[in-house]
Parts: C-alpha cells; structure tokens; sequence
C-alpha cells in the first residue's frame, strides 16, 4: 500500500461531527430505555405462553440492540483508530500508520452507511420489505434479466447477512423468471430497497440470438413493507378469490406432488398474489395473505397522500419508464438514471455490489421530498 498524507486530525473530527448528527437522529437515551423496557418483557416467566407475542418481543429487542450496538461501536472505531494514530506517529511507525489508513477507509464508508440510515424516517422506513421482480418487455431476454435481478438483489443481501425467504418463483418456458417474490427479513430494508422500485434496463448481446445480435430488455422491481400484527389491514372473505393449483420449476416440472400453490385475488383492487415456495397449501396461503396486506397497505398509503405514487402498478417495464440502465455492449456501464451515478463494473453490480446505488437513490428520493415541501 502507498502511503498519501492524510490529515488524520481534520478527518476524525469530521467522522465524531457527523457521528454526533446520527446520534441525535437516533436518540439513543429513548432506544436504551426501549431495551430496557424489552429486556424486561422478555425476562417475564410467562412469556412462552403466547409464541407469536414471545417472537414479537425477542425479535424488537434484537433489532434495537443492533441499532444501539451499530452507533455506539463506531464511537468505540473511532476511538480506536484515534489511538492508532497516536501510536503510529509516536513511534514513527509506517506500518501502524498504513493500518490506520486502511481503518479510515472503512470508517469514512461505514458512517456514510449509517448517516443514510438516519434518512430512513418514512412511515415504513423501518420495516421488513417484500421485493417482486417481473419480466417486462423483451422476451426470454426480459425473463433471463429478471433472474440475473433476483440473484443481485439476494447477493446483496448476503453481502450484509440479511436473511432472505423466497416465496415465489414463476419460471419462463425457455429460461429465465416471468416473476419472483422475496421477503428480505431485517429492519429498514423496505426503506433502503424502497429506492430500487422501477424499471430496470438491459443491453447486451442476446445469448438467446443465433445471430448474436444486441437486445434491450426490462424487468420491473417492485419494494413493498412487510405486514405487521398491529397494521389495520382487514380483507374480507367476500373480497378474496383463492384458487389453487400445482408447484411447478425450471421448464415447467413439477416440484410438488399435491397441489399446493396459491393465488390469492382481492377483487376490490385487482391485485393478484401468488405463493409456491411452501411446503403446504396452508402455509403458501398464508404467506400469500401477508404479502397482499403489504401490498394494499402501501395502496392504502398512496390514496391517503396523492403525492406518493411510487406503486408497483404504475411500473410498465418498457421504454420510456427506466430508472436504472445495465450496459453490457457495446460498452460496459450501470447508470442510476434519477440520480446520475454510474459505474463501468457492472459484473460487480450484477454481484450485489449496489450499496452506492442505495445510498445515491436515498439521498436523491429525500431531497425530491424536500423539494416538494
């Protein structure tokens, strides 16, 4: 590693000044009494009585020591790396000093993380997200991208060890997704990936073209918050039409042998949900029903604010609707078209590596939001 000089003074004040913004956002007094309060619930001998309220209170309690955890223990970095340097210049010692600029480093980009998080204040910012991708225009083209967008997304959330349960998978006849559905299962994932909701693009050289000619494709990636127990989201039984059908995979075989797969209806809406990926028609209709509230729980939120439209329904897959465009040939390039960043990795991209695209996005969508008063 080349040593450049840095100023280690300028740059660790700069880290405790923003720490200090993201403390004061997070309010960390009013999270520790929130723990205290959990621990307590969760300390009661009758807890276990009621499971799904036991797994309601341990589940809060993880989720607000990880966020106390994630902002003191980068006070706790910052002032370790402060007595690296003390050390490292004291003793005139390179390598100390070559490891508390490969720390700084880490620092700048894991406080940036956390300082976006801080913008995450939505109604449903802080919850659990359901992510669909569809195939859009295209052809098997279109249904090939949408698988390659359904790995990126799961390898991005692998990347961070966010656990992830697929709920549904709807294969194309040649290859490729018609459609997919996941739950990514960590708090603030519907207002990190909020961002990622659009029409995503593909050019490159078709491997589905004899003649090897370049093709544009799209994919649509629609971001809703996962239900909770305390969402008022009643549907009636009137307003629902279930049907039931066989599992099926890659080129149409079967993967089940009972018919098992639901698709879910509510008549009032239109909106169509269909669940595959559990075991029993019992448990894909319930996941199918969670995955509906959310769903009309965000509809639900766009008729109440008219300037919130941001609904999978208005996503067409198609030109003239792109957010994102993936460039393959005839060179190498992924553009955020709302934000303006691009990079020329896309193989890294197409690999999960899209936490710039995040963070860009969230920054751009708040200061949409700002603009608009």
């Amino acid at each position: 590693m080349t040593l450049v000089a840095v100023d280690f003074d300028n740059e660790i004040k700069h880290l405790r000044t923003t720490m200090s913004s993201v403390r004061e956002v997070t309010d960390l007094e009013s999270l520790q009494a929130q723990i205290t309060d959990l621990e307590t619930q969760a300390s009661a001998p009758d807890l276990w009585d009621d499971v799904e309220r036991a797994q309601q209170v341990t589940s809060a309690l993880s989720r607000a020591k990880a966020e106390h955890g994630r902002v003191t223990g980068m006070d706790t970095r910052i002032d370790d790396l402060e007595a690296l340097v003390e050390l490292g210049t004291e003793e005139s010692d390179a390598e100390t000093m070559e490891e508390a600029q490969r720390e700084l480093g880490k620092l700048k980009r894991d406080v940036e993380l956390l300082e976006v998080r801080t913008l995450l204040n939505g109604e449903y910012d802080a919850r659990e997200a359901v992510v669909t991708i569809r195939s859009g225009a295209g052809g098997v083209d279109a249904a090939d991208f949408a698988e390659m967008l359904m790995r990126m997304y799961l390898r991005w959330a692998e990347r961070h060890d966010y656990p992830t349960t697929v709920l549904d998978t709807s294969y194309a006849e040649e290859a490729g997704l018609k459609s997919a559905t996941f739950e990514v299962k960590v708090p603030y994932a519907f207002g990190t990936l909020a961002v990622e909701a659009g029409t995503h693009r593909l050019v490159r050289i078709s491997p589905f073209d004899n003649q090897g000619r370049r093709q544009t494709s799209f994919a649509a990636v629609e971001v809703v918050p996962l239900i909770e127990s305390t969402d008022s989201i009643e549907i009636p039984e009137a307003d629902l039409k279930v049907d039931v059908f066989r599992s099926s995979g890659p080129g149409g075989q079967s993967v089940n042998t009972t018919d098992s797969a639901v698709r879910m209806t509510h008549i009032p809406t239109g909106t169509v949900v269909s669940m595959q990926n559990e075991k029993s028609q019992i448990q894909n209709r319930a996941a199918a029903l969670r995955v509906l509230q959310s769903r009309l729980l965000l509809l639900k939120k766009a008729e109440e604010d008219a300037a919130r439209k941001e609904m999978a329904g208005d996503v067409k897959a198609s030109w003239g609707d792109q957010m994102r465009s993936y460039v393959l040939h005839p060179y190498q390039m992924v553009k955020d078209l709302r934000t303006g960043f691009e990079v020329g990795s896309t193989s890294a991209v197409l690999d999960g590596d899209i936490d710039e695209f995040i963070e860009a996005g969230i920054r751009w969508k708040r200061g949409q939001e700002k603009a608009a008063g």
